[in-house]
């Protein structure tokens, strides 16, 4: 069984909004944001080692994700966008009695996590990014390389992506159950076969190419940065790191103090693949 003894809730943190989240633990509040197209459950083995290093850990769905509601999609795509997830974060948090809290993020999760952290700095006490950059300063880079290698991401503005995948979500997620493990593989495949789940999992990516990208640009151009600490930790197997040499470098432009940095001995999916590498190098990160 996954997540002994984390308790089970779902909690409505806006009108059209309740999370699911999983919580456990006692000390300083640090919440796990999942990617695409996982749900929380892929911090299965991540989490439980973080509440025994003395932290109150939380692990939601996000908007629209997983078990997670979420509105309408809307024609500018602000429904799903990362500030919008954002706000829900603080909300849930909020909700659970944090009102400071660290916030950790991979993939998708990454981009909520670092808007969270822009957005509102007085509850943010760290970050820590895990295989991302900023949208703005990815899609700015994106040339042919780029296009190749995350094709997905134009992919999934089209709009023949819903037909597509939820034609075979299992053919086109490919999950592997074997490294997911049962009960989070599981959970993911009842999520991939909603295709309410599979819309608003595109229109993050939508939001991401117009909604999120113009708020990086607005940020960037009125000087705001991230204040409070920030770890940057990339998967060694992935491709963040041939694609943009040393993270650290692009982030340290958006942030008021010295980045720290962390390989990651694994493929994308690091919460899965190394869980003890990622929760001590967190642990260590968050550690008063």
């Amino acid at each position: 069984m996954i997540f002994e003894d984390f308790e089970l809730a779902t909690i409505a943190v806006h009108e059209q909004v309740s999370l699911r989240v999983r919580t456990a633990g006692s000390g300083a509040p640090v919440v796990l944001l999942h990617g695409h197209p996982r749900t929380h459950t892929t911090w299965y083995q991540v989490a439980p080692l973080l509440r025994d290093a003395g932290f109150t850990v939380v692990c939601p769905d996000l908007r629209g994700y997983g078990q997670s509601t979420g509105p309408a999609p809307d024609a500018n795509h602000t429904a799903y966008s990362d500030r919008a997830m954002a706000s829900d974060v603080v909300r849930l948090m909020q909700a659970l009695g944090h009102d400071r809290f660290a916030v950790v993020g991979h993939d998708r999760g990454a981009y909520v996590a670092y808007r969270t952290a822009l957005d509102h700095p007085d509850q943010v006490t760290a970050l820590a990014v895990l295989d991302g950059v900023p949208i703005v300063e990815a899609l700015e880079r994106a040339d042919a390389r780029f296009a190749e290698l995350w094709w997905h991401w134009f992919f999934f503005t089209s709009p023949h992506a819903e037909r597509v995948i939820n034609a075979d979500p299992m053919a086109w997620y490919q999950p592997d159950r074997a490294a997911m493990g049962e009960e989070n593989y599981q959970d993911l495949c009842a999520a991939i076969a909603r295709p309410s789940t599979v819309r608003a999992m595109l229109e993050d990516y939508r939001s991401g190419l117009h909604v999120d990208r113009r708020a990086d640009e607005a940020d960037r151009a009125a000087g705001k940065r991230i204040s409070c600490p920030v770890l940057v930790a990339w998967s060694r197997d992935d491709d963040l790191e041939s694609l943009y040499g040393d993270p650290t470098q692009i982030w340290s432009r958006w942030c008021t103090s010295p980045v720290r940095g962390a390989v990651i001995h694994s493929g994308h999916h690091m919460a899965e693949e190394a869980p003890e590498q990622l929760a001590g190098v967190l642990a260590t990160f968050l550690a008063p």
